[in-house]
């Protein structure tokens, strides 16, 4: 299966405690209907590829069907998904809640906190050429 056909996609850090534990609040908010996906996966690596730019893994994306917002940018898409009542099952999530960084101290989530609201980014993909 391609991510086309897992749309809408969070794309987050899966190796930070602090992301995992955001990604299972969308994913909870969301009731499984957004497809979660690791930058360090198989298949985060190849979004990362195709459809991100370098600065993919500074910040957590949101696509949709034409565009790939990061960080800020993507908090206002992503909340009109989770609003939706028109949306797609996904299944079951497994999360990996084991960090390989010291990402649950509280510096490490002033600088989280901070990355979210200081970078932004927005991608178009979907339109033709």
């Amino acid at each position: 299966m391609s991510y086309k056909e897992q749309i809408p996609i969070i794309v987050y850090d899966n190796q930070c405690y602090l992301c995992v534990k955001f990604a299972k609040m969308i994913n909870f908010m969301s009731r499984g209907r957004i497809t979660m996906v690791g930058h360090y996966t198989n298949l985060g690596k190849t979004i990362r590829d195709k459809i991100l730019d370098d600065s993919a893994l500074e910040m957590f994306w949101f696509i949709d069907e034409k565009n790939a917002f990061g960080g800020r940018a993507a908090l206002l898409p992503l909340v009109k998904e989770i609003m939706r009542f028109k949306r797609k099952e996904t299944g079951t999530v497994n999360f990996d809640d084991e960090c390989s960084q010291d990402c649950k101290t509280i510096k490490a989530v002033f600088v989280r906190s901070a990355s979210l609201i200081s970078k932004s980014r927005k991608i178009e993909f979907g339109k033709s050429k």
